[in-house]
């Protein structure tokens, strides 16, 4: 898979996790009324993060928005807030993003700077993903422990129980967007490799000598490299062998020789 098409890959679900994500929080359906002892009802409720609805067997819906903060429990709060985090670092996501893909050309920006802002933004992605699946698995966490209280207090015949709330449809949404921002997040990481110069990974150090480069010219001495042939071998012109005596020695001709 080539550079380019990951990166597209992972901007596009990562865009379907940011937009199911904003989808998922403001619906109003997050828990609705369990009617299985009892699937005829004049009164259908469903509940939100922002207001809880009624609607009747008329047709007829009516809402409304949660007026309290301080009375909302904890983890209903942290849901919330999750929510809202996960969003906000999805759009600026976005918002980087779309300034590193590799199709689109703005002024001289380098691959360089292009690598880093596809790690920043995928980075960023990850962590809105995992943001919505820890709000919405603790939202659920919530659901199932008030639904087993509610059955058991069903069971013992008490009178005023409250009705049970399974899992709405904004659920889904919320666990498959925080997983679709999630694998966009890390196909967006992989791309940033690819985007990164060779030159920039393996960068070789050269090194000039200082000054005028000096040229030698042959003398009349050669320095030998250490590796030259055996002197009995070899041959040239100016290069002859010192006779030897009679016990085996050589005798080299003295300066009166040449008188």
């Amino acid at each position: 898979m080539s550079t380019t098409l990951c990166q597209l890959m992972g901007f596009l679900m990562s865009s379907l996790g940011v937009a199911g994500s904003i989808m998922a929080t403001a619906m109003d359906m997050w828990s609705m009324q369990d009617l299985y002892d009892n699937p005829v009802t004049a009164v259908f409720q469903y509940q939100g993060l922002w207001r809880s609805c009624v609607r009747q067997s008329s047709g007829f819906t009516e809402c409304r928005p949660y007026f309290t903060i301080l009375g909302l429990p904890a983890m209903f709060q942290a849901v919330r807030a999750l929510m809202i985090v996960g969003i906000v670092l999805g759009i600026l996501g976005l918002l980087v993003c779309i300034f590193a893909l590799k199709c689109i050309r703005i002024g001289s920006m380098e691959d360089t700077a292009k690598a880093n802002m596809t790690l920043t933004s995928g980075i960023m992605f990850i962590v809105a993903g995992l943001c919505a699946i820890t709000g919405v698995s603790v939202f659920a966490n919530m659901l199932v422990t008030n639904f087993w209280m509610s059955t058991t207090n069903m069971y013992q015949g008490m009178q005023n129980v409250q009705n049970r709330y399974t899992f709405g449809s904004a659920l889904f949404v919320g666990w498959v967007a925080g997983g679709l921002a999630l694998v966009g997040g890390i196909m967006m990481c992989l791309a940033c490799k690819g985007l990164i110069p060779e030159e920039s990974r393996y960068k070789a150090v050269s090194y000039n000598a200082s000054g005028r480069n000096i040229s030698y010219r042959t003398g009349p001495y050669k320095v030998g490299s250490g590796y030259e042939a055996d002197p009995k071998t070899r041959k040239g012109t100016g290069y002859e062998e010192a006779p030897r005596s009679e016990d085996g020695r050589r005798s080299y001709p003295s300066k009166y020789d040449y008188v």
